[in-house]
């Protein structure tokens, strides 16, 4: 289960590009503003976000941002982003950003600034 909040920002999910407010993954399924994308999802999921989020979820797979994002949360997953306007979390993974506003927590990963 992954979900993204963004305001029209692409996404590309193993590769393939979407755009839309609001894009999650149930299962196998892409869903971009409620409507459900033909095709299923492989293997491990990477998700970029090229451009700004308001929101990212999701149980597993590598998130990246390439813009800013209020908030990221991962049950297991590296994090990758450029600024956190909130908090940036994940169970089991590395968080790696330039900026985070507000807390950085992983329970089996490492914490790492990139500055600027």
């Amino acid at each position: 289960m992954m979900k993204i909040n963004t305001s029209g920002s692409s996404v590309s999910i193993n590769g393939q590009v979407f755009t839309g407010r609001s894009i999650s993954i149930t299962g196998d399924k892409v869903v971009i503003d409620d409507v459900v994308q033909s095709g299923s999802l492989v293997g491990p999921i990477n998700v970029v976000v090229n451009g700004n989020a308001d929101s990212v979820e999701t149980i597993d797979g590598k998130v990246e941002v390439t813009g800013t994002v209020g908030r990221i949360k991962t049950m297991s997953g590296n994090v990758q982003c450029t600024d956190v306007a909130g908090d940036v979390g994940t169970m089991s993974g590395d968080v790696i950003c330039h900026t985070v506003i507000g807390s950085a927590k992983t329970m089996s990963g490492d914490i790492k600034g990139l500055g600027r």
